[in-house]
């Protein structure tokens, strides 16, 4: 079985290590666990590694975060990858850092990646992992924050937290949604 795993973020310098990058941060893990190196393609930077039974095409967008639904209906196609095996890895401002919730579809949530995804795939029905990058704040500086690094503490667990999110994702496609979402939503 063949699945599509994309992680949101920007491309540049300036983003790397950003809260919004969180998705690339995840993919570059999936990827060094297996000696997979990513290469410059059409949309996206992509790799190709299995899981046990399991291909996955591993894609970072290179259309920026508000176009990412070009990349990853392309990449659907040209893979010819079933909507049930699509994965979006995105960071989520509603989750406490580190937290991780998986779903088979919902709303957008107001993040302009998934919103372009649902408009270009004509559906919302396409299963997300949420990874928490918290949401300590003030008021009117949310681009700031999603746009900022983490705080030392955050990055004492990191490596941890994405571990978790990597497991996640194999969980998804060697087990399923629901087995992936009953052992790691909310951990």
């Amino acid at each position: 079985m063949k699945y599509l795993v994309v992680g949101l973020g920007n491309i540049g310098d300036e983003y790397a290590g950003t809260r919004h990058n969180i998705g690339f941060r995840v993919l570059d893990a999936l990827a060094g666990a297996s000696n997979a190196v990513f290469e410059d393609k059409r949309y996206g930077f992509v790799a190709h590694t299995r899981v046990k039974n399991a291909e996955l095409v591993l894609l970072k967008p290179s259309t920026y975060m508000n176009l990412s639904g070009m990349a990853v209906r392309y990449w659907l196609n040209k893979e010819n990858v079933d909507l049930e095996r699509l994965l979006v890895v995105v960071d989520d401002l509603a989750l406490p850092f580190g937290k991780l919730r998986l779903k088979g579809n919902g709303s957008d949530g107001g993040h302009n990646g998934l919103k372009n995804i649902a408009q270009l795939l004509c559906t919302q029905n396409y299963a997300r992992l949420r990874f928490g990058i918290g949401n300590d704040f003030p008021q009117g500086t949310q681009v700031d924050f999603v746009l900022s690094g983490f705080s030392e503490e955050e990055l004492q667990t990191m490596d941890e937290r994405v571990a978790m999110a990597c497991e996640a994702v194999k969980a998804f496609c060697l087990s399923g949604l629901v087995f992936a979402m009953n052992h790691y939503n909310n951990k």
